[in-house]
């Protein structure tokens, strides 16, 4: 039974395979740091510099990178299904909160939106510090995990716009919060709801914003530049 699970869950272990252990994803991110202070891959200044600079540090202001660090020792596919668990969680949170009606429960908010931040530096990350990242094991995968963090985005506005009488009329129903985000994401606006605070226009405005250029760009990135490798490949670490 276990050798059943080891093979649905990780498929086919790279035993032998310690190069990939060789640089520890912390040790990654500073060696990124350091690259784009010393303009050693790319001649950026001015504010394009400062902004790869703030998205390569923020990544070491969040779990993710702890959690690739905690399971580096035992191979890519064990740091995959760390990475996995964790987007689940954050994915879950949002769910939990509507469901139970959580929303005055403000540890768990916060732990919400610290998670939403992570996820919304992350994007902008894939599309100006790109060459930042090792080249994805499966592209299929970075795929599905970005379209993960798409549907965790929507749940965690969803949350947001139920925070307060930030609505034309009361959500009588937990998915008509995720209902609503899912149409200001895609700008739809059927006009059954709609925003009448100040925070809800301003979420509405940033999630609106956010998903008509990052997430569009990024997907336009991401098929234009799919074979392009990042500066600390596996391959080139020789």
């Amino acid at each position: 039974m276990k050798s059943f699970f080891k093979k649905l869950f990780l498929g086919k272990v790279s035993i032998n395979d310690k190069r990939s252990r060789h640089i520890s994803p912390i040790q990654k991110r500073i060696l990124n740091i350091r690259s784009i202070w010393n303009n050693d891959h790319q001649d950026d200044n001015g504010i394009e510099k400062l902004f790869r600079l703030f998205l390569a540090i923020s990544q070491l202001l969040f779990p993710g990178v702890y959690i690739k660090q905690l399971a580096n020792k035992y191979g890519p596919e064990y740091q995959d299904l760390a990475m996995d668990g964790y987007i689940l969680i954050k994915l879950s949170l949002p769910y939990f909160i509507l469901i139970n009606h959580w929303q005055n429960y403000t540890p768990l908010v916060v732990l919400m939106t610290y998670f939403l931040l992570e996820t919304a530096l992350y994007i902008p990350m894939l599309i100006f510090a790109s060459d930042m990242l090792s080249r994805p094991r499966s592209y299929k995968r970075s795929m599905m995990m970005l379209f993960l963090n798409y549907v965790e985005i929507v749940s965690a506005f969803a949350v947001l716009y139920t925070l307060g009488d930030n609505m034309n009329k009361p959500f009588t129903h937990w998915f008509d919060a995720i209902y609503f985000s899912v149409i200001t994401s895609n700008s739809l606006g059927y006009g059954d709801f709609h925003p009448v605070s100040l925070f809800g226009k301003v979420l509405a405005s940033i999630q609106t914003m956010f998903f008509l250029s990052f997430l569009v760009l990024f997907i336009n990135f991401f098929s234009n530049n799919v074979k392009t490798k990042g500066y600390f490949d596996h391959e080139n670490n020789n």
